[in-house]
C-alpha cells in the first residue's frame, strides 16, 4: 500500500517545514487537490499552485494531481509545468467519452501518468472501456470539495469490483481512493484492492506523521 498525503489543509505559515516533515516521514506522494469553485464549491487552485511551486523547489517527492475542475485543459496545462507523477481528471468533468479521451491522451503525451476519477455516485460500469487508456482510478470515498469528511462505505464494494475487473482483464492500473480514510477503515480497502490511499487529516492531525503513515502503508 502507498501514501499520497493531502496537503490540502496544511497551514500557510508552517507549509515549507510540514512538506520537509511529510519527506522524511516517508510519504510516497504529495497529493494536490485543485479546485475550481465550479465543479466543487471549494476553490484552491491558487493555494495548490503557490504550493506545487514550493514543492518542485524542496523535495523529490512526486505530485499526485487531481483535477476537480471544469475548465480541464487549462488546469492540465497549468499542472504540467510542475512535473507530476501523475494527473487525474474527472470522468463527471467531460461532456462526453471523446473529449475525456482527447484529455487523457494529452497528459500521456506530456510524459505524465493520465488518471480519472469517480465521484461516490458514478456507477463503474460507465467507465470499464477506458480503463485501458489510463494508468490510475481514483475513486471518490466522499464527495469531493472539502477534506474531514467520514468515507461512504458502500465506495468499498465499488473498489472490490473494480480489482475484480482489473485482474480478470490484466490491466496495469493503480486503484486510488480518497476520502475519510483512517487507521480504522484503512484495512478495509487495503482488502478491497485498493493499492494508494490519499490521507490528510488522518496524518496531519497525528502526533507523528512517520508513525502513521507506517501504519497506513502496513
Amino acid at each position: 500500500m502507498e501514501v499520497s498525503t493531502s496537503i490540502l489543509n496544511v497551514k500557510k505559515e508552517d507549509c515549507i517545514q510540514t512538506f520537509y516533515n511529510l519527506e522524511t516521514a516517508k510519504t510516497d506522494y504529495f497529493h494536490i487537490d485543485v479546485m475550481d469553485g465550479e465543479f466543487v464549491p471549494n476553490n484552491t487552485s491558487e493555494l495548490m499552485t503557490e504550493y506545487c511551486e514550493y514543492l518542485k523547489s524542496i523535495t523529490n517527492v512526486p505530485l499526485d494531481v487531481h483535477l476537480m475542475v471544469k475548465d480541464v485543459i487549462s488546469y492540465i496545462k497549468s499542472f504540467m509545468i510542475f512535473e507530476p507523477r501523475n494527473i487525474t481528471i474527472h470522468f463527471e468533468a467531460a461532456n462526453d467519452k471523446k473529449e475525456l479521451l482527447g484529455w487523457l491522451a494529452y497528459i500521456k503525451e506530456n510524459n505524465v501518468k493520465a488518471g480519472i476519477s469517480i465521484k461516490p455516485n458514478t456507477d463503474i460500469k460507465e467507465i470499464l472501456d477506458i480503463l485501458p487508456y489510463i494508468h490510475t482510478i481514483l475513486v471518490m470515498t466522499v464527495e469531493p470539495g472539502k477534506g474531514g469528511q467520514e468515507l461512504m462505505p458502500e465506495t468499498i464494494e465499488k473498489i472490490k469490483k473494480l480489482r475484480e475487473y482489473i485482474d480478470k482483464n490484466n490491466l496495469d492500473i493503480d486503484i486510488e481512493a480518497d476520502g475519510g480514510i483512517n487507521l480504522d477503515n484503512v484495512g478495509l480497502l487495503k482488502e478491497a484492492g485498493c493499492n494508494i490511499i490519499v490521507a490528510g487529516t488522518c496524518i496531519l492531525k497525528s502526533d507523528n506523521f512517520k508513525e502513521t503513515i507506517e501504519k497506513l502503508k502496513a
